[in-house]
């Protein structure tokens, strides 16, 4: 097999993982190729979300577990390859010098066992580390089970580490991936957290989640997602809409994955890191499910509708950012120019905060966008999600991976 033909089904057995992202390291280019430093990563994003600034391969679809939403799971007929440490490490310099990407990410499918497959990923990220002197960016995925010992040398090549947990509970796992423990996961996040420094994994770690597969509502998701990031100081936590790439009678027959799904939950991850929200702002067990139709703040602000308007003159930060389409560098413009002058809509437009959103939540000098009977939820709703629309068109459009137009 051609080193061609290897790329091409190790790059396409990849796509399904989400969890790479290369923002957050401070590896300095040490007299070699490349640059792993924030200034030195440039950031592309796919259609569907995707990081592309990373080459993301797997070294291997071989595999010894049986996951059943898994293209790689080995009951599947389909087409294997497994890549030498020194192949990959001469196709990621290649592609770099070419600049095609700006560093590497690396899984793989078990091959042989956990310890076996690790000690092959670290001898591909020495090569490039200590042969060809690449300072890039590397973020490699640990194999749940791998020793201690293997992780500590990983995270001491590479910039960012992770460990996916795959479903959110237990109980998803032990159906559709009985060969997995979410124990084991959990004992590798513990590690990294108490060994991540400036030396190892700078970048800190992510894992990710597959939305769809079992039944868990989004509020088990956000409830899991919040004590992973309060347990384990994740950098992030990646959603990855479920995609039908196998049949079983445990996994659920749809044609499209749940993009809009992912999307919502994606936005609300958000909400939690940077806007001061609580999961249970969010969601509760009488409504567990965001509305698909609207941005989890702008659902939460609907339902809050009693707190509104917020008079922009008055409103602390922490305030302001909870009004729909006010972010934090809006918030913190708002709070700066209010010592000087009384800001009216005219004002917002001038320091470029966009009022599609936000007229509906908002008072300037006591007074609203438009006629008062104009605030009441079924106009503020309706604008909403006619406001969506279009994007959702242009987001349909996009996702060409993925939407089959039917």
């Amino acid at each position: 097999m051609t080193l061609k033909e290897k790329l091409e089904i190790l790059a396409d057995s990849a796509k399904y993982d989400a969890s790479c992202s290369s923002s957050g390291s401070s590896r300095e280019n040490k007299n070699g190729i490349g640059n792993g430093s924030i200034s030195g990563i440039c950031h592309s994003f796919s259609s569907d979300g995707r990081c592309i600034s990373l080459l993301k391969i797997l070294m291997t679809n071989c595999c010894i577990y049986n996951c059943k939403y898994c293209i790689n799971r080995k009951s599947n007929q389909v087409k294997r390859a497994i890549f030498t440490p020194e192949e990959i490490a001469s196709i990621t310099m290649n592609f770099y010098k070419r600049n095609y990407i700006e560093g590497l990410f690396l899984s793989s499918g078990i091959l042989k066992s956990p310890d076996y497959t690790m000690e092959k990923m670290i001898e591909t990220i020495y090569l490039l580390r200590n042969k060809y002197h690449f300072n890039g960016y590397i973020h490699a995925k640990v194999i749940p089970g791998a020793s201690e010992y293997l992780i500590q040398k990983l995270g001491l090549l590479v910039d960012r580490l992770s460990a996916n947990i795959e479903l959110p509970t237990e109980n998803g796992l032990t159906l559709l991936a009985p060969d997995k423990n979410s124990s084991k996961v959990a004992e590798i996040m513990e590690y990294v957290k108490k060994k991540k420094s400036k030396v190892f994994t700078p970048a800190g770690q992510s894992t990710q989640m597959i939305i769809g597969a079992t039944n868990e509502t989004d509020l088990d998701i956000l409830e899991k997602s919040s004590s992973l990031y309060d347990s384990y100081k994740l950098k992030r936590v990646f959603y990855s809409a479920y995609i039908s790439v196998n049949k079983d009678k445990n996994l659920p027959t749809i044609k499209i994955p749940p993009l809009k799904r992912e999307n919502r939950l994606y936005q609300a991850d958000w909400l939690l890191r940077y806007y001061n929200f609580k999961v249970k702002d969010l969601l509760e067990k009488e409504n567990p499910n965001f509305n698909i139709l609207l941005d989890p703040k702008a659902d939460w602000a609907l339902r809050h509708l009693d707190e509104f308007p917020k008079e922009i003159n008055k409103a602390s930060y922490y305030e302001l950012v909870k009004i729909p389409g006010i972010g934090p560098t809006s918030a913190k413009k708002i709070v700066s120019s209010r010592k000087f002058f009384t800001i009216q809509f005219s004002d917002l437009k001038k320091m470029g905060i966009s009022l599609k959103r936000a007229k509906y939540f908002i008072l300037c000098d006591g007074k609203y966008f438009a006629n008062s009977s104009c605030f009441r939820k079924s106009f503020i709703t309706n604008n909403l999600i006619l406001e969506e629309k279009p994007k959702e068109i242009e987001k349909r459009t996009q996702l060409s991976l993925f939407y089959d137009g039917n």
